[in-house]
């Protein structure tokens, strides 16, 4: 079988797939790169996911591109305004031409020999190609795109309603009159919630513990200002800083004053809900703010849909569903045309790609993080995973140019391996999970699965964005641990 060659391959045409291309073209104009995707059109999840009133989780002057102003009035942006956005990326960079459809990635395999990865590709006709390259940027995100995560619920085959899962919306799907009960807490619900109500004839959201909720406006008014004012890119330059520098302070704030932020926060729920209103029981957490996500509500929408009697919310346990609807464990039971199970995501790393050193199969979690995005022993890789307690792009962004670098670094020294390897001093590091602090249920499902961590550097995935930044731009690659070799 004839193999293609390039130097690079990403994996992932969604909004870290695509921006990293555009850094390529502009760091590495010479280097020859394809972008290989699963599916049949770019965008990732703004593609993928359908549901009512799909939108993003934090501003987009943090979750757009370093270098791509967002210039619509909104800030909180709904999901196909996301992906236009993504479009107009790919379209005024001239990265379509690179996009390589229903090409799914099986395996990918190096040769210390070559200094090459082969990677196993099956396209959209069920057959199997060869393509190698010297580099590889995988870019799938943490999820399964072929499906959620849903609990075993007892009584499930009983129900006689539709039961869906956000992540598979069917088209089309008209719950118009209906009783809809929404299983979840999260962002996933607190986005459904308001955006179902309005047609449905009551929407419940049953959620077994509470969730952090904050408000803010649609429309960032300090953003919409500076661009009457200043020029695009500058207006949008300073709106980042500025968000960027707000999320570090909050999420600051979470670990050194847990019990103040706390109650702002629950003070700010009460001020919503009024003083007749149940707040401790249906929105005060037993966690601490940011050992979990915050929950954004823009223009407090799923606080105006309560108010307004359309939806409710319910805090309580299942026991099993029925023909009917829901039992509770208290002995409720909430009837039901539809169930929505916005039960979360099933997190998965690399889109699965089964990952082999000169035939030796990796196992990722015997291996340490290098700065969060390489990994111990493994050559040539670098994998994009997003802040959990900020902007998913800003650190793709700083990934893929650090990647960028490190490509151009290689030539310089006319070397083709790039191998973060633990020094002596690091083979008495005390292992920590990748991902500290942070009790959601996603992640810990599957923290097993991934790289260990320690204290010191660069072994560490420090989930700060100020201080990734400044460590991927202006970082020397000669720390000890990074080594730069030949065949």
């Amino acid at each position: 079988m004839e193999t293609e060659q390039v130097d690079v391959i990403v994996v992932g045409a969604g909004l870290a797939g695509i921006g990293a291309g555009v850094h390529l073209k502009k760091h590495c104009p010479e280097k020859r790169y394809v972008i290989l995707e699963s599916r049949e059109a770019m965008g990732g999840t703004w593609d993928l996911f359908r549901y009512p009133g799909i939108r993003s989780d934090s501003d987009m002057h943090t979750l757009g591109y370093n270098f791509k102003p967002w210039i619509a009035e909104k800030a909180i942006a709904e999901g196909p305004a996301i992906l236009d956005y993504i479009h107009e990326t790919a379209d005024e960079y001239g990265i379509h031409e690179h996009i390589r459809y229903k090409h799914k990635v099986q395996s990918a395999s190096w040769d210390s020999n070559a200094a090459l990865w082969t990677l196993q590709v099956e396209d959209g006709d069920g057959q199997t190609k060869t393509l190698s390259s010297q580099f590889l940027l995988t870019c799938a995100g943490y999820y399964r795109y072929e499906k959620g995560y849903t609990p075993a619920f007892a009584g499930r085959e009983d129900f006689q309603g539709d039961i869906l899962h956000p992540q598979q919306w069917p088209e089309d799907f008209d719950y118009s009159g209906k009783r809809v009960v929404v299983i979840g807490s999260g962002a996933t619900a607190v986005t459904l919630v308001p955006a179902m109500a309005d047609k449905a004839s009551h929407v419940v959201m049953l959620q077994r513990s509470p969730t952090y909720l904050v408000s803010r406006p649609f429309k960032d008014s300090f953003a919409n200002f500076l661009r009457k004012v200043l020029p695009d890119s500058w207006a949008y330059g300073l709106t980042r800083w500025r968000n960027t520098l707000f999320q570090h302070y909050i999420y600051r704030r979470s670990r050194s004053h847990p019990r103040h932020l706390r109650k702002k926060l629950l003070d700010r729920v009460r001020k919503e809900m009024g003083p007749n209103y149940d707040v401790d029981t249906h929105f005060k957490p037993n966690y601490n703010p940011w050992d979990q996500r915050l929950c954004l509500v823009p223009d407090s929408d799923f606080f105006a849909s309560l108010r307004s009697g359309k939806s409710s919310v319910v805090t309580d346990q299942i026991e099993r569903f029925t023909a009917n609807g829901i039992l509770l464990k208290s002995g409720q039971e909430l009837e039901a045309d539809v169930i929505v199970t916005a039960t979360g995501l099933d997190m998965s790393l690399m889109g699965d790609i089964t990952f082999a050193v000169d035939d030796k199969p990796i196992n990722f979690a015997e291996t340490w993080t290098y700065k969060g995005l390489m990994y111990s022993g493994v050559p040539n890789l670098v994998n994009t995973f997003g802040y959990i307690n900020a902007s998913y792009t800003l650190r793709s962004d700083i990934t893929a140019e650090y990647f960028c670098r490190m490509i151009k670094e290689a030539d310089a020294q006319g070397k083709r391996q790039v191998t973060p390897n633990l020094r002596d001093i690091d083979k008495t590091m005390e292992p920590y999970p990748w991902i500290k602090e942070f009790s959601s249920g996603y992640m810990q499902r599957v923290m097993h699965l991934f790289p260990k961590q320690a204290e010191q550097s660069p072994w560490r995935n420090t989930q700060n964005y100020l201080k990734d930044r400044k460590d991927f731009k202006r970082d020397r690659f000669n720390d000890g641990a990074l080594t730069f070799s030949n065949p």
